[in-house]
């Protein structure tokens, strides 16, 4: 059985929408299912990690060709869900802890490395709850901020738990018609990638507010992507200049 979730820190408050994580929760079953519900995350996934990779190899000068070239840096996800990026965080080299307020995302996460054979540190809990003394080279924060309760007090505990020297990575939806149109109504009605609902449009995160945001915990971005979908070759890419649906931005501590 998977430990409750810790509470909060005394003298934190937590950014957690119990309805958000409820959600989630039901999706549980088919986070590592290919074809089912999380499908669009399948298909994402290899470019959210290849952008992670190159960042993180740039800002550690490390070698992306290498299999191991995340070796020894520790890397925190939050809002893991069932690890769909710990696992090849993991085989990277890094050493991997992925945290998520659902337990059972966690007991899903937890089976699926089991039977991978792979080694990462799952736990049922929140940014706020995390011990303020751990440190992480690599803080990640993949399509979350779009569902917590206050965007800014989650990138400070965020920010936090980065060492002095470390990474910020977030993804997030961009507030625009386009987003709209695509992500809610295009994904969730249309094409039904998603559940219906599982995203609100009031709560997307422009590129300028989460700049303004990271600003606050004295991060700066140092670089900004957008993510777009190729209908036709049913593909996802980087974009270097349309960030007016999904988007990614890597951010540092302020020299």
């Amino acid at each position: 059985m998977t430990a409750p979730a810790e509470t909060p820190r005394p003298g934190a408050t937590t950014t957690v929408d119990p309805a958000e994580i409820a959600r989630f929760s039901k999706l549980s079953a088919e986070w590592w299912d290919p074809k089912g519900k999380m499908a669009p995350l399948h298909k994402i996934n290899p470019l959210r990690l290849g952008y992670i990779r190159d960042a993180a190899c740039a800002k550690f000068a490390r070698n992306p060709r290498s299999l191991t070239c995340l070796d020894g840096l520790r890397v925190l996800d939050i809002g893991c869900g069932a690890g769909l990026l710990c696992e090849p965080l993991a085989r990277l080299g890094a050493q991997v802890v992925g945290v998520d307020p659902s337990e059972s995302n966690i007991a899903a996460a937890r089976l699926h490395a089991e039977r991978a054979h792979l080694s990462v540190d799952y736990r049922c809990t929140t940014v706020e709850a995390i011990d303020p003394h751990e440190r992480f080279d690599i803080v990640l924060a993949m399509e979350v901020v779009e569902h917590v309760t206050d965007v800014g007090a989650f990138l400070g505990h965020c920010a936090a738990l980065m060492k002095p020297a470390g990474l910020m990575v977030v993804s997030t939806l961009n507030r625009t018609w386009k987003s709209f149109a695509l992500a809610i109504v295009g994904a969730e009605y249309v094409l039904r990638w998603l559940p219906r609902g599982t995203h609100q449009w009031d709560k997307f995160v422009t590129p300028d507010e989460l700049a303004h945001h990271l600003a606050a915990s004295r991060l700066i971005v140092t670089d900004q992507v957008g993510v777009i979908y190729n209908p036709l070759a049913d593909r996802w890419s980087i974009s270097a200049r349309d960030l007016d649906v999904n988007y990614m931005v890597t951010a540092e501590a302020e020299s």
